[in-house]
């Protein structure tokens, strides 16, 4: 033991390890003497005395694990049609409503504005959603060639300046980008959109969230938010 009252960490790694050894050889006696006579006595006796229930019982028990995974490697998104008076023949645009992103989780969010990205025809798109990104949810690359990092907040309330000074300290330093933006589920503050507007960073707040989850390419929804700031 140490000075300070805590153990050594090698002693800790041999008291555990010498636990583990313990708890397998009890699980292995169980599992080679009552749970194997059990299994291949009661439960495959059972099994052969009554073929047709077996087999009405194991299909759904093996339906189960592949809905599973279907529904797993499914992507969770929304995708229709931006005309109501579409044909066959019309292309298939993502968009998402406000409700929907509303109600994803952060990590979701984050994955969703990849995915029009990628709609947007951007290339090299990296979704990062990991602890430690330091601030580059999302990265990818526009039609000029520009490195776009994007960085996320499902915020139930607006962005502060503190959180756009973060992203600004890691967007063009640590993460070369040429285009840093930042999308907030709820818009953000004055104070914000103050200090985004001296450091040349691109706020997307939520109408502009709207129109570009709506089918609006990018870059025309940021434009349009400008004007609209500007009227």
């Amino acid at each position: 033991m140490r000075h300070d009252g805590t153990f050594d960490p090698l002693l800790k790694a041999i008291a555990w390890a010498v636990l583990a050894i313990a708890v397998a050889k009890v699980v292995w006696q169980w599992l080679s003497t009552s749970f194997w006579r059990w299994l291949s006595v009661d439960v495959w006796g059972w099994i052969t005395d009554h073929p047709w229930w077996s087999a009405l019982i194991a299909a759904p028990l093996l339906l189960i694990p592949v809905l599973l995974a279907a529904r797993l490697l499914t992507p969770h998104r929304y995708v229709h049609y931006l005309d109501d008076d579409f044909d066959d023949e019309a292309p298939a645009v993502l968009t998402y409503g406000m409700d929907y992103l509303d109600a994803l989780e952060a990590t979701e969010f984050e994955r969703a504005c990849a995915d029009l990205l990628v709609r947007d025809g951007f290339t090299g798109v990296q979704h990062s959603g990991r602890a430690g990104d330091l601030g580059a949810d999302v990265v990818a690359w526009d039609h000029l060639g520009r490195k776009v990092v994007v960085q996320c907040k499902h915020y139930a309330r607006p962005v502060g300046s503190r959180d756009v000074q973060t992203f600004n300290g890691t967007a063009r330093p640590e993460h070369h980008a040429d285009v840093p933006v930042m999308i907030g589920l709820n818009g953000f503050t004055r104070d914000a959109r103050a200090f985004a507007a001296r450091h040349d960073l691109i706020l997307v707040d939520r109408q502009i969230l709207h129109d570009w989850a709506q089918g609006t390419y990018l870059y025309d929804a940021i434009d349009d938010g400008a004007d609209r700031a500007a009227a």
